[in-house]
């Protein structure tokens, strides 16, 4: 969907105290202020005119329209409607910060160094579109979501991802750092730091549902990381990332459908014991009352088909064959529904039915 944003055409703006016009001279300025000469004798040539308001350049700085949220325009696809609910970004961002705050932590501790990880929000993308607001190259690292399906995917900038080996080595960080895979030895000081964010990253998510992430392996292309099919939705928190003088921007991407239930079974609020009884009464009276509800209850022999061409010419003193084994019991039926079986009985001077076993039950009894 495209929106077109016109402006009305607008006439001269009004001058302003102390703001000079950008389009005249200061001659023309101080002719203008100077009072009216009486006419010469020789007709002296027109000034030049000034060039018209519209087109000078405005004073004011543009500013946004009364209720209009700052920042860029953010695409919506009517075909994906938002799955993340107000209720589950709430549960998600309790997590995510208490994760940030253990990374920050960690980082700190193992690099011996400033870091810092601050999050930013929370957003649900289709995995196509994150991926391709990811820089090519860039660090990503995969790890499974054990008992969950789907995988998890962290990310951020490469040159963060070198400083990080470089401090763990002793060195500064400070140096330029190479822009190209890691090396063997570069990727196994790399996963000992993964590994214990992933353990920060299970305790974090504990209130939410009890997961044990295991690293899968790293990737720098981002159309090869390959952690979801592209329509699939993905929850993505996005973090401030610093490292030493380095700050980049870090994404922590989650399946939605591996989480939709646990998310709703955190975001619904807990009852308390008074709300619990009363919703039991509730239910207990509920109960009762379907109990004394009146249903109609038929007696009948086994259901006959008949055509319409016989149904039009029945007249009194047609015989209707049954087709009802004289020794088969009635069907007891309510809305059409066979629920017990009965034979023909009296009780008290009046016709009754006495329920019998099934006649599954009656031949597996006889067999």
């Amino acid at each position: 969907m495209r929106w077109n944003v016109t402006t009305p055409e607008t006439g001269p703006a009004p001058s302003e105290p102390g703001i000079e016009s950008p389009t005249e001279s200061p001659d023309q300025a101080a002719a203008a202020a100077a009072p009216a000469a009486p006419a010469p004798a020789a007709p002296a040539p027109a000034a030049p005119a000034p060039a018209p308001a519209a087109a000078a350049p405005s004073a004011v700085p543009f500013a946004p329209a009364a209720g209009r949220r700052r920042g860029e325009p953010r695409t919506y696809d009517f075909r994906r409607p938002t799955k993340l609910s107000r209720e589950h970004v709430r549960v998600l961002q309790i997590a995510q910060e208490a994760f940030a705050r253990q990374a920050t932590t960690i980082l700190t501790t193992f690099l011996r160094a400033g870091a810092r990880l601050e999050l930013v929000g929370i957003e649900q993308f289709s995995y196509d579109d994150y991926v391709v607001t990811l820089p090519n190259p860039v660090f990503i690292s995969t790890f499974s979501l054990e008992p969950m399906a789907g995988k998890g995917m962290l990310a951020y900038p490469l040159d963060i991802a070198m400083a990080i080996v470089d401090h763990m080595l002793g060195g500064s960080g400070r140096a330029d750092q190479p822009s190209r895979p890691m090396t063997a030895m570069e990727t196994t000081i790399t996963n000992h730091l993964l590994d214990r964010l992933l353990d920060e990253f299970a305790t974090s998510f504990a209130t939410i549902t009890e997961i044990q992430p295991a690293l899968l392996g790293h990737e720098y292309n981002p159309q090869l990381a390959q952690a979801a099919a592209g329509s699939d939705t993905v929850m993505v928190a996005s973090y401030t990332m610093s490292v030493g003088s380095r700050e980049g921007e870090a994404t922590l991407v989650l399946p939605f459908s591996s989480f939709a239930q646990a998310l709703n079974n955190a975001a619904s609020p807990q009852l308390s014991e008074t709300a619990l009884a009363k919703r039991r009464r509730a239910t207990e009276a509920l109960t009762a009352r379907l109990n004394l509800v009146p249903v109609d209850v038929s007696v009948r022999f086994a259901p006959l088909t008949v055509s319409s061409a016989d149904q039009l010419t029945l007249a009194v003193g047609d015989v209707l064959l049954l087709r009802h084994p004289p020794d088969a019991p009635l069907e007891v039926t309510t809305n059409d529904v066979t629920f017990a079986y009965a034979i023909a009985s009296n009780h008290r001077r009046r016709l009754a039915a006495a329920i019998v076993p099934t006649p599954y039950a009656a031949a597996k009894d006889t067999a």
